[in-house]
């Protein structure tokens, strides 16, 4: 292997060293030049000042004589000089006595020389006699040419560069050949050796150590080199061995492979035999599902048909002269045929999830007014120890999106289910802002939940046992649903309960805010309330009064200590006593349908009587009629509004006789006119003899059904307006989409209560006057 001249290392370390060494040289050089330098001129100074002081007492007394033949011969004299290229004698007069100059020497070098030493110099000697010093007798003056001088240094100068150079030179030579012989030549000789032996013969034969370096860094090199050889070989050897291996394990993994590879092939096949078995189980799985959809659709519209009757009867005789026996007969019936109602609509509402059929609202509502109104609907359920409050945080927004149906669901069943486990205590239901929307808490202060039952809570048709169904009833659908239902608005629902001591249900909901809080028109006045402390009342009052700027103080045993604009209570017997020292208005609060006695009311007068749960809406506006900020209302609130009167005309398009009489008798009493027909046909040809307002339209019925004859009113174009209301037992999703793309308006599923047709007739018909 070659390697150039100026790649080896004897050439590099030699050229490293010849730079340092003529870097140095130069550099001593430099200042030895500089040395003589400083000499030589110092020199120039010396030897003329030398010359002057020869010169003086022949110049002084020539001075003093004026002698001008003797002032010539001396500066002829000092002409002689090589440096002296002027001369002359000046007495104390000013009179030159004698002046000699000749033109400076020319060379090639002499701009260097005058650069360094000046071009030339002048020299002045005062002339006076040694006997007389302070007496001037005159001058010489002598011009000086440096070139006499500068000339000497520059070939000294120019000699030392040059010595110094070629001594460079020599050691460059001298160490490129000291370093080739001991470094080079054994290391080019060691890749000699490396090159034109193969790795095997190396491993066998140890690489030779040139001679003269078994102790240096060659040395060790060629000793680690062999070494690194050896373990080379070993490897080899090691690796050839184990290439045999593997090349017997690979003929083993063939066979392997090969054996494989046809038990992977009955696997397959037998794979295949399965997926056609499991196509055949899928496929009737499905059947069993459209069965199972077919029977849930068909169980739905044959119970709430005979429903709707039962319903529709008993509300028409609830309407009628009753005695309290009957009445009271009745009502128990009405109540359990809703019961049946609700447990119809959970199993609905469960398939519906397992079908995935279940779709949400996103609309914006009123939270806080939903779960007053809902919480106000159940109050009839709670027993009569049991307070039923809704404390509802006054930074709740006053809107959120979402879908109010399916969150009054929630909150119905949560409510429900508390109610029915609790009998003495309270009953809250706190809604309020969260880090992740709503947060909805029903608590109550029932039987509770053993831990044991906790974890089987959700599961459908499970309740805590045996002894709780049969003292409490229920299916146990409720909390099964209310979970799935809160899941599907991407929400949670926990439990936290002991139990005796009550249990706690926790509903987050995603609701986005749609408006800000509220904003009430604030108040101004004290109020004195006497409720328990750990009243649910005493909570609601002392989170919404200081909101509406009013002022409170509990009153205990003693009397008050401040001066009260109004008292609130729930206490008939505590405001009798306190009637005569308070002369102010106070508010009763007492349990739904609850009211006093009219002499008790009297006696109580000024005062207002408010049902539980108490609405924030009620509450405020009734401290407005007792601060005199709002006309007054009414003593009591009317358990139900009065009945509006209608002059319409509706067709009843229904085929079976019970449900005709339930509607037709709700439709009279609400003063409309009925005709009833028995099947679409029946009902075009009704329509083409009279006009009706309405159309109350029922889906399933012999001849022609309500989809078809829906559809022909609407392609007749005879009644674009005519308002067509669809009466159906069917109550799975499709149902609504199904009516309207037949052209009806609007849904009612049976068994519907007097409460929804009114909702009905007050959406699609103008109301009369109140009767």
């Amino acid at each position: 292997m070659d390697i150039s001249l100026t790649q080896r290392l004897s050439f590099k370390q030699a050229s490293l060293t010849v730079l340092v060494a003529f870097m140095l040289g130069l550099l001593l050089s430099l200042i030895q030049v500089g040395i003589d330098f400083a000499t030589e001129d110092a020199s120039i100074d010396r030897e003329i000042r030398t010359l002057l002081e020869i010169s003086h007492s022949p110049a002084a007394r020539i001075a003093y004589n004026i002698d001008a033949e003797l002032a010539q011969e001396l500066v002829l004299g000092l002409l002689r000089s090589p440096a002296v290229i002027g001369a002359e004698i000046v007495d104390n007069s000013g009179m030159v006595l004698a002046r000699v100059k000749r033109p400076r020497s020319e060379s090639g070098d002499r701009m260097l020389s005058d650069f360094l030493f000046g071009e030339r110099r002048y020299f002045t000697d005062p002339l006076y006699i040694t006997h007389a010093p302070l007496e001037n007798l005159g001058t010489l003056n002598l011009e000086i040419d440096t070139y006499a001088f500068g000339s000497s240094f520059l070939r000294r100068a120019l000699l030392t560069l040059v010595v110094g150079f070629v001594r460079s030179l020599l050691l460059s030579l001298i160490l490129l050949v000291l370093f080739y012989a001991m470094l080079t030549k054994p290391l080019v000789g060691l890749i000699r050796s490396l090159s034109e032996r193969d790795i095997l013969s190396l491993a066998r034969d140890r690489l030779p150590c040139p001679p003269g370096h078994e102790k240096d860094e060659i040395g060790v090199l060629v000793e680690v080199t062999n070494r690194q050889l050896a373990s080379i070989a070993s490897e080899n050897e090691q690796r050839r061995q184990a290439e045999d291996r593997l090349t017997g394990y690979l003929g083993e993994l063939e066979n392997i492979v090969s054996e494989r590879t046809a038990a992977l092939k009955a696997a397959n096949d037998r794979l295949s035999q399965s997926n056609q078995e499991l196509d055949v189980a899928r496929a009737q799985a499905l059947e069993m599902a459209q069965a199972r959809a077919a029977f849930v659709a068909n169980m739905s519209h044959e119970i709430r048909t005979p429903l709707n009757g039962l319903l529709g009867m008993l509300a028409l005789a609830l309407d009628g002269p009753l005695s309290d026996e009957q009445r009271q007969q009745l009502d128990i019936a009405y109540d359990s045929g809703e019961v049946l109602v609700e447990l119809l609509n959970d199993i609905l509402d469960l398939s519906k999830f397992e079908a995935g059929q279940l779709e949400l609202e996103r609309i914006p509502f009123d939270l806080g007014a939903l779960v007053e109104e809902t919480a106000s609907l159940l109050s009839q359920n709670a027993s009569p120890g049991v307070e039923l409050t809704c404390l509802i945080d006054p930074q709740l927004p006053a809107m959120v999106h979402g879908d109010p149906t399916r969150v009054r669901q929630v909150v119905s069943n949560l409510l429900s289910n508390a109610l029915k486990f609790t009998r003495f205590g309270r009953v809250d239901v706190r809604v309020a802002p969260s880090a992740t929307g709503i947060s909805i808490a029903v608590r109550d202060t029932g039987i509770g939940i053993s831990a044991d039952t906790l974890p089987r809570l959700f599961q459908p048709f499970a309740q805590g046992g045996a002894i709780i169904t049969r003292q409490y009833g229920g299916t146990g659908l409720g909390l099964a649903l209310t979970r799935k239902l809160c899941e599907a608005m991407r929400g949670a629902l926990e439990v936290s309960s002991s139990e005796g001591l009550g249990s706690q249900f926790v509903a987050e909901l995603p609701l986005p805010t749609h408006t800000p809080p509220l904003h009430w028109a604030p108040l101004q006045g004290q109020a004195l309330l006497l409720c328990a402390a750990n009243s649910g009342l005493m909570d609601m009052l002392k989170a919404w009064l200081p909101a509406w700027g009013l002022g409170f103080q509990p009153l205990g045993e003693q009397p008050p200590s401040v001066h009260a604009d109004l008292v609130i209570g729930d206490s008939p017997e505590r405001l009798l006593e306190l009637r005569p020292a308070l002369p102010v208005p106070f508010l009763l609060v007492t349990a739904y349908g609850s009211f006093m006695p009219s002499a008790q009311s009297a006696a109580l007068t000024p005062m207002e009587q408010l049902p539980r749960p108490l609405s924030r809406s009620t509450l405020y506006h009734a401290l407005r009629r007792a601060l005199h900020q709002e006309p007054a209302a009414p003593a009591a609130i009317s358990a139900r509004p009065p009945t509006v009167r209608r002059n319409a005309h509706i067709l009843l398009v229904e085929d079976n006789p019970v449900n005709q009489l339930v509607a037709k008798g709700m439709l009279s009493k609400l003063g409309c006119e009925v005709s009833v027909a028995g099947h679409g046909e029946e009902a075009l040809n009704y329509l083409s003899q009279a006009s009706v307002d309405l159309i109350l339209m029922d889906c399933n019925m012999p001849v022609m059904d309500g989809y078809e004859a829906s559809r022909r009113i609407r392609q007749s174009g005879r009644w674009p307006e005519l308002p067509i209301i669809a009466l159906t037992a069917n109550a799975l999703p499709d149902e609504r989409e199904r009516c309207r793309a037949a052209g009806m308006n609007d849904y009612l599923a049976k068994p519907f209560r007097r409460e929804d047709l009114i909702a009905l007739l007050d959406t699609w018909l103008p109301a009369a006057q109140p009767s």
